[in-house]
């Protein structure tokens, strides 16, 4: 059945190939990093048949890792709620600019706001113009990389039942995941106040929470980040005003860079409707008899 966005229309067929073409990138990084989250969650002694069933009902990419070690060691509910919700907060944003306005039905809307992850955004975010994205092409992007990611974890759960009962070092995997991913960030000269405030939220989880040591270090660089913008934006505001005449659209007044009285658009600097400025007039006071006048030799 043909779908019409934006006076294109595609079959589901086109939709289809289409998809499967832009998906591609997509499964070249969910295939093997699935793959490892299902070796990781069967290494850990759980049951592999969860991996593919969390794959399914999660899809939280670096959360899933995450939650192999918070499952294995019996963490509370609570503490697994405020780690996932600061990891995955930025997702909050994400829907600012996703075009989930192309989505027409409530059901593939629903699964799409689910379904959303940092490669799906990458993808679509940028084309919310293109009269090419429908809302088919849409959920079936959607859906094939949610699929590459089960498939991944199936591979790697069924695969780790072929392998050792235990593999030394299996379980630093995951360090060394994070350890890439942090690296691409250190090596950047612009990341460096964020790595300063990860560093600084890392002591303080080893100096108070160390028994809860994710969800404070979390927690604190929340606060860092938060403070830091907070920072930033007073800053700004307090920043000199330099304004040229007129810019403020009311004909008022506007405030030089070295100070000192100046008059209206309306008056000239002499006191003379439309008269031109004269040295010296900057420090009249323009027959305000509460403003200094200079003395003259």
């Amino acid at each position: 059945m043909p779908e019409t966005g934006q006076g294109v229309q595609s079959t589901f067929r086109q939709d289809v190939r289409v998809a499967l073409r832009e998906t591609v990138p997509v499964a070249m990084g969910y295939l093997p990093l699935g793959s490892a989250y299902g070796l990781l969650f069967a290494s850990s002694g759980l049951q592999w048949w969860w991996a593919p069933v969390c794959s399914v009902l999660i899809f939280a990419g670096a959360m899933q890792f995450l939650s192999v070690g918070l499952l294995s060691t019996h963490t509370s509910l609570t503490a697994i709620f405020i780690t996932t919700f600061i990891v995955n907060f930025r997702h909050v944003f994400y829907g600012l600019s996703y075009p989930m306005s192309r989505v027409r039905r409530r059901p593939a809307r629903v699964y799409g706001m689910w379904a959303l992850t940092d490669e799906t955004y990458s993808l679509l975010a940028g084309r919310a113009d293109d009269p090419a994205l429908t809302s088919r092409r849409i959920t079936l992007i959607q859906l094939f990389s949610h699929g590459y990611w089960v498939l991944g974890g199936v591979i790697g759960a069924v695969g780790a039942m072929a392998l050792p009962n235990s593999i030394a070092g299996i379980d630093f995997s995951l360090t060394a995941l994070f350890v890439v991913l942090a690296y691409e960030h250190v090596s950047k000269p612009e990341n460096k106040g964020a790595v300063a405030m990860g560093l600084a939220a890392s002591a303080v989880a080893l100096a108070i929470g160390r028994s809860q040591f994710l969800s404070v270090a979390m927690a604190t660089f929340l606060g860092l980040v938060l403070i830091s913008y907070l920072r930033q934006n007073r800053k700004m505001s307090d920043g000199p005003e330099l304004r040229s005449p007129g810019d403020s659209g009311d004909g008022g007044d506007y405030l030089p860079a070295s100070g000192g009285a100046v008059p209206g658009p309306a008056e000239g600097r002499s006191g003379a409707p439309g008269a031109l400025p004269r040295p010296g007039d900057a420090c009249r006071g323009h027959g305000d008899p509460g403003l200094l006048q200079p003395e003259h030799g």
